[in-house]
């Protein structure tokens, strides 16, 4: 048995932690696993007696190609810790999860990600700005990551799907079961164009503990985490301190002081979280990271969605331009180099369009 399978069979034993499937791996000899006997299990490695007895009766029992087969049958996809395809960021965090199950396009795990999270009863605000971050993220070829809850979650993902970058679901059930089941036609969805990853194995019954763990592997699989609406006490700024622990970078939208739903995001700007208020406040920290081709990528996909909506070529640029954010009618001239008559010209018929809006000062963004 190889060592992958070896430790497939000790991560889908009920009661092996992530600490004990450590110190087999540290212990190392993995010929002999299949031929410890529970008092091997114990001098050897250091398990417990349940665990060395639990472990001995698994790998007797286990049926490597069987498993393969119930895997193929659900479309799931196995990362191991030992495999070449396993996540590179996702190794530098302090626990990584040694078995990744996936149903999807497992490459976008490779792929520049943001994570976006947040409460699962969001305002209009706070709706409009995850969907808005999500997809324009998602445009300039940046994955988006979230875990598939209601609100801020789900419309994350639902924003990002409309992008190149695509999404990524993380579950705290595993990877074949739907959860919450009102959200099952986006999970069809991201299962179709993104990926849904989980650490918890085919079979697992449900427990509310398993979804705090997934916070770590959102924030590790993740450049930066963005916290859209928190309550003080919300498990979206467990993710946020978790990305602090790794060193990454954390966003945080402010929202009204009197507010509870913007009180964690607020409070999270005061710790130093970088306040944001459009796209470009979080891409401006990564410049030059995306390669040319993928948004060479992104922006052909947005501007052929654009045209696809009977927009004409000087249309599509001026909607490309304020994709990042709102703009003035004297940056907009400054980066189309549209004379002023055309470019008032456009503007009119974008309005009358309902493809932007005007704002006082002659300020201009999208709908």
């Amino acid at each position: 048995m190889q060592e992958r399978e070896m430790l497939l069979t000790l991560h889908e034993t009920p009661g092996v932690g992530w600490h004990s499937i450590r110190k087999a791996v540290e212990y190392g000899e993995w010929r002999l696993f299949e031929r410890f006997s529970p008092e091997a299990w114990i001098s050897s490695v250091g398990l417990k007696p349940d665990q060395a007895t639990a472990i001995s009766n698994a790998f007797s029992t286990v049926r490597a190609e069987e498993r393969q087969a119930r895997m193929s049958k659900h479309g799931i996809q196995v990362i191991t810790w030992f495999d070449d395809s396993y996540p590179k960021l996702l190794r530098e965090i302090p626990q990584p999860p040694w078995i990744l199950y996936a149903i999807g396009r497992v490459e976008l795990l490779h792929r520049h990600a943001i994570a976006i999270v947040g409460t699962r009863g969001p305002t209009a605000y706070g709706r409009k700005t995850a969907s808005d971050l999500a997809r324009k993220l998602s445009e300039r070829g940046l994955t988006v990551i979230s875990g598939m809850a209601r609100g801020i979650d789900a419309l994350a993902h639902e924003g990002a799907l409309e992008g190149f970058g695509s999404t990524v679901a993380v579950l705290g059930t595993p990877v074949d079961r739907i959860y919450p089941l009102e959200n099952r036609g986006l999970y069809e969805q991201i299962v179709r164009k993104g990926v849904v990853i989980s650490e918890v194995a085919p079979g697992t019954p449900f427990h509310p503990g398993l979804f705090p763990l997934r916070n770590r592997i959102i924030a590790g699989l993740s450049l930066g985490t963005v916290v859209v609406e928190a309550a003080e006490r919300s498990g979206s700024l467990i993710t946020a301190d978790q990305a602090l622990d790794m060193s990454r970078d954390v966003f945080a939208v402010p929202g009204p002081i009197s507010s509870p739903k913007s009180a964690g995001t607020n409070g999270l700007i005061r710790q130093g979280a970088k306040l944001i208020t459009s796209v470009q406040d979080i891409l401006e920290d990564y410049e030059g990271l995306l390669p040319a081709s993928e948004i060479s990528k992104a922006q052909v996909g947005l501007k052929s969605e654009l045209q696809a909506e009977d927009l004409d070529e000087n249309e599509v640029v001026l909607l490309q331009l304020l994709q990042d954010g709102p703009l003035s009618i004297d940056r907009l001239h400054e980066l189309s180099s549209f004379p002023f008559g055309l470019l008032h010209s456009v503007l009119i018929n974008l309005s009358i369009k309902r493809k932007i809006e005007q704002h006082p000062g002659s300020i201009y963004s999208v709908m």
